[in-house]
């Protein structure tokens, strides 16, 4: 490897929030980097719980080809790469580094650098980073040519504008009918106390059901994007433009995006409250029971709860939780602005020291 090159190849699987890290990581190197998408088995957890490096759990058929030359580095995120990371350096003869984003299956040990954030629970070690906020690039990198086409798409409505970015169901969040309704009435409350309107989009992972509720309960006007309609989406040009945001808070992905803005962010709670888990009928489905047993069972390492990155956006003046006070506020907090703040944010900031440890892990010794 010559000083300054570094041959990159990124794992990309399913999730779309494990490849924005993922990407924005290999964007910020400076590199250039081939893209490897990894498509795995419906029973890959079989031969993936074993730790070992093993290309048995993916369709290789399916995925990208996977042949010398070896990359320098591999930048990973989610547990079906894990064996397919390992199983790279593995015929690299050890030569090859991995970075691995979010939290491992593996020991830790056999990663050069993980890259992680606070829901993970994961230790203080020397090949461990801890970030506040999941990576990413996409608000600080919006073309201005798609800004002004949503611009132009979204001129019609009263401003200031009110992004409402709804998930979906995330380990021990269940994103009800209910729940959805009431996010549509808290988010339009918002808007119209603040004499605006509201930029909607769900993602792959909204109930129908639930999106479907959420924007039959808005009362101002509001412009709609539903995934599952396709077309094109407004996500990029919503960062960009909207005033405030309002994000359901099982996603990390969205909230460190729309928090990097740097714009008013309410944070709706897709919890049940002070209901115990077990009695709600719509807890006994995979996601949610498996989040309760790894949480009461699991080592810590596998434990994941989003809450503490919403607390920590709470706690830091980042972002409030989306209630009646928020409401009553929003005429306070919510305001057009003259213009666009510069500067390097939190986010970006993060991403640059994430891109320098793992420029030393490439730097001959």
């Amino acid at each position: 490897m010559g000083e300054g090159q570094a041959s990159v190849w990124c794992l990309l699987g399913k999730k779309a929030g494990d490849n924005t890290q993922v990407l924005a990581l290999a964007d910020e190197l400076g590199f250039g980097y081939e893209q490897k998408h990894i498509l795995a088995r419906s029973w890959e957890l079989l031969v993936h719980l074993g730790h070992q490096a093993t290309l048995a759990g993916i369709d290789r058929g399916a995925s990208s080809e996977l042949a010398a030359p070896w990359p320098d580095l591999v930048i990973s995120a989610g547990r079906r790469n894990e064996p397919v990371a390992q199983w790279i350096r593995q015929q690299s003869g050890g030569r090859t580094r991995l970075v691995h984003m979010g939290r491992p299956w593996a020991p830790l040990a056999q990663w050069d650098l993980l890259v992680t954030t606070p829901q993970y629970f994961l230790p203080r070690r020397d090949n461990v980073l801890h970030n506040n906020l999941p990576l990413h690039r996409l608000s600080a990198q919006a073309p201005d040519d798609e800004v002004q086409r949503w611009r132009t798409h979204f001129e019609s409505l009263p401003r200031p504008w009110v992004a409402v970015l709804m998930g979906g169901d995330s380990g021990r969040f269940v994103m009800t009918q209910a729940k959805g309704a009431r996010l549509g009435e808290l988010a339009s409350a918002l808007a119209a106390h603040a004499g605006g309107s509201v930029l909607f989009s769900d993602s792959p992972r909204t109930p129908a059901a639930a999106g479907n509720a959420c924007v039959d309960a808005f009362s101002v006007s509001h412009d709609s994007y539903r995934c599952a309609a396709g077309g094109d989406n407004p996500y990029g040009g919503m960062l960009a433009l909207a005033d405030a945001f309002v994000v359901t808070g099982e996603s990390m992905s969205m909230l460190g995006e729309a928090a990097d803005t740097g714009r008013p962010l309410y944070i709706f709670d897709v919890g049940d409250g002070d209901t115990p888990w077990w009695q709600l009928r719509h807890n006994y489905q995979y996601k949610p029971l498996s989040f309760h047993f790894a949480m009461r069972f699991g080592p810590q390492r596998m434990r994941r709860d989003v809450g503490r990155i919403q607390q920590g956006l709470i706690d830091a003046g980042r972002a409030q939780w989306l209630d009646e006070d928020a409401v009553v506020g929003a005429v306070r907090d919510i305001e057009i602005p003259a213009t666009n703040v510069s500067g390097e944010s939190a986010a970006q900031a993060e991403l640059r020291r994430t891109a320098e440890a793992v420029r030393q892990l490439l730097t001959p010794r």
